[in-house]
């Protein structure tokens, strides 16, 4: 709704930039009104429209001898063209132009790709999750995109890929000290069986499960660790 409002605003604004030169008004205050509505038309139009019929009762009030009145429709016909189609049409395309290019820039920011991928967490695929991701990534090399990228890979069961993310968060220094964890899930999914036993070890010696209170994962991490050593199937 945004650009819709924006381009709207910018219609007006021409509007109002064609009408004040129709009237004659001095360019510094033609640019006055036309920029006022520009930011502000829900404040600025009104006022204008209210100036404008108080104008148009001036003029009718003015042109008492009908030749002095030949004489301005005269002039005014000459420079018809040029006031109320080329000017305010290239005003138009200028401000449009600006607008396009703000809100294209705006749509491929790092923030955009950010709110799209939490906007998708909700409602979307994990696809659509992991390409905002992914986009981010290629702005900004940041170790918590990596690996909020690397959960929703492993929800998606691409263990693999989720793997290599949570190991790049983790040399970029992310905070979270569930990382090893997470990594012992993948591993554990790949059926990399001693790689995750000592992923979910260094997790269960760190801080998340030496607290007072632990995380719950840490339950999970031990009794995966049981179970990878009690199954004789697994290597």
């Amino acid at each position: 709704m945004r650009p819709i409002a924006w381009m709207l605003s910018a219609l007006v604004s021409a509007w109002v930039f064609a009408s004040a030169r129709r009237r004659g008004l001095r360019l510094y205050a033609v640019m006055l009104w036309t920029l006022s509505t520009l930011l502000l038309p829900l404040v600025v139009l009104p006022i204008y429209l209210i100036v404008n019929v108080r104008l148009r009762s001036r003029e009718r009030d003015g042109q008492t001898l009908s030749a002095r009145k030949t004489s301005t429709e005269a002039q005014a016909s000459n420079r018809a063209w040029t006031t109320r189609i080329v000017w305010p049409a290239l005003y138009l395309i200028l401000v449009l132009g600006l607008m396009a290019l703000y809100f294209y820039r705006d749509y491929r920011s790092l923030d955009a790709h950010l709110w799209r991928a939490n906007n998708a967490k909700l409602r979307g695929p994990h696809e659509k999750v992991i390409a905002e991701y992914r986009a981010a990534l290629q702005l900004e090399d940041d170790p918590h995109t990596h690996k909020l990228l690397a959960i929703e890979l492993a929800a998606a069961g691409r263990a693999e890929e989720a793997l290599l993310e949570f190991r790049a968060a983790e040399r970029g220094g992310e905070p979270d000290p569930q990382l090893p964890f997470y990594m012992g899930l993948a591993l554990d999914a790949m059926g990399r069986a001693p790689e995750a036993i000592s992923e979910y070890k260094r997790f269960t010696d760190g801080p998340a499960c030496t607290q007072v209170l632990p995380a719950a994962s840490c339950t999970t991490a031990r009794d995966r660790i049981a179970a990878i050593k009690t199954n004789p199937a697994i290597k």
